[in-house]
């Protein structure tokens, strides 16, 4: 596996970055890391990547995200509700100017009919405003985390495009 490609969206979305002078912060609880990873993937990533939190437990999301206990016992850890707590708590722990986060459920166990395997919230937090998007992959647990972390990418891109 070699360096990505100028196509790549971790190389795309790190111009934009550098290019608006914005610093970006990460939650990951489904992708396990692997937003974080692709970024740093990208040489010169340190100047716009402030860091990442891999919030796999609730504790964790409450300590160190701030996302709020009753957003998730009331909606679960996969939300729409707890994805934006975590976008926002990411920010603001890392002072960064964009939280993004993602939590979902990878598979192949933990699903349930209203929240099936392969669910998965992305928000994304900016000065300006806050947007979350809601996937339901199909594929195997590799492929749902795999697809997560693009579809993340996307949408940080299509927020530094003014896409959204």
């Amino acid at each position: 596996m070699g360096p990505p490609d100028e196509n790549a969206l971790e190389v795309i979305v790190g111009l934009l970055l550098k290019q608006r002078g914005l610093t970006l912060a990460v939650a990951e609880s489904c992708t396990g890391g692997l937003i974080g990873h692709r970024i740093t993937n990208v040489p010169g990533s340190s100047a716009y990547y402030q860091g990442s939190i891999t919030a796999y437990s609730y504790d964790v999301k409450e300590l160190l995200l701030h996302v709020r206990h009753d957003t998730l016992y009331h909606y679960g850890a996969v939300s729409e509700q707890t994805a934006r707590e975590m976008a926002r708590g990411v920010g603001r722990a890392f002072r960064a100017d964009i939280g993004l986060a993602v939590t979902g459920i990878a598979g192949p166990g933990g699903g349930m009919p209203e929240k099936p395997v392969g669910l998965v919230y992305i928000a994304l937090a900016a000065p300006d405003g806050e947007w979350v998007e809601r996937h339901v992959w199909s594929g195997n647990r590799w492929e749902n985390k795999a697809r997560s972390a693009e579809a993340a990418l996307d949408l940080l891109r299509r927020y530094l495009e003014g896409q959204l």
